[in-house]
């Protein structure tokens, strides 16, 4: 049963803006009245990058303050003492920040006086796919759940939105490959994918946060649920063209995992071509249910491709 009393969000801290970041904060900022504030690294406040720069002027535009921390080398009691005070704490910091953070982010979040807690889970369903998979980082983001679910104190919600669209298109990740004119499947072409765009996710989470009724639970979003045989139809019909289409198959792609283990795009291709926790009915989700739209693959190739 979720608890009575859903934790406030009048104090919003954010943790990272990257892409995902941004667009969160973004439309947090736009639909709130809550305070919000990002941390970001020392360095990053001191950069003389013109990106970084850029987002510091964003952010100063969009009102949201920037608290100075390091996720990575701030201890769990320095990390503990910035995020009490929020009500809300919200992480967009994902596996770049390296082995072990999600865990540290956690652990720490627990130990503040924060109300509710919103992990880095942006992805797949880990519960689904389960321990042991080709991605050894899944096993941390399992860890973060059991360590969720074992307390009471602070209030959590995981929000799961399948693999960035743009990642479908991603060269290194091999899947749609324009230069080359090839669609490959992973796993097979009956295999499906559930993809959202960083844009639609900044949305939902916003639109989620505000929800009272949803506590200590995942919550589904899909921009587009289909299969790569899918996929494959929708390129060549958007595009005009006849790509040519590729099966990975499963012991394929753990053939070429063994390879080179520690590979993050063979990791990533093994997981999804098993094709466990990686999609879900988009008529089911949280986005569906409310009647929001979301990009489909077919609206994103409209939008970056034509």
């Amino acid at each position: 049963m979720p608890p009575h009393n859903p934790a406030k969000t009048d104090n919003i801290l954010v943790l990272g803006a990257g892409e995902l970041g941004m667009a969160v904060l973004r439309e947090l900022a736009a639909r709130s009245a809550a305070s919000i504030t990002v941390m970001l690294r020392p360095s990053t406040l001191y950069s003389v990058s013109a990106d970084k720069h850029q987002t510091l002027l964003e952010l100063q535009a969009l009102g949201i303050e920037v608290l100075p921390g390091d996720a990575v080398n701030d201890s769990e009691d320095q990390l503990a003492a910035m995020f009490s005070g929020f009500d809300t704490l919200v992480s967009c910091l994902g596996f770049v920040a390296g082995a072990g953070t999600q865990l540290k982010l956690a652990r720490a979040a627990l130990q503040s006086d924060v109300k509710r807690y919103v992990p880095w889970q942006f992805g797949v369903d880990y519960d689904v796919i389960g321990r042991g998979s080709p991605q050894d980082l899944f096993d941390e983001q399992l860890d973060v759940r059991q360590l969720l679910r074992n307390q009471s104190r602070v209030q959590w919600l995981i929000i799961s939105t399948g693999m960035f669209t743009s990642f479908l298109f991603e060269p290194s990740f091999g899947v749609v490959d324009l230069s080359q004119n090839t669609v490959r499947a992973l796993g097979s072409w009956d295999t499906a994918v559930t993809v959202t765009t960083p844009e639609d996710i900044g949305r939902l989470t916003a639109s989620i946060l505000f929800e009272p009724t949803l506590v200590n639970q995942v919550v589904y979003t899909a921009g587009d649920t289909l299969t790569y045989r899918q996929l494959a139809d929708t390129v060549d019909r958007l595009l005009d063209r006849t790509v040519e289409r590729v099966e990975w198959t499963v012991p394929a792609l753990k053939a070429d995992l063994v390879a080179a283990p520690s590979d993050p795009a063979r990791k990533y291709r093994a997981v999804f071509a098993q094709g466990k926790g990686v999609a879900w009915d988009k008529a089911r989700t949280y986005n569906a249910e409310r009647q929001i739209e979301t990009t489909t693959v077919a609206q994103w190739i409209e939008q970056h491709l034509l």
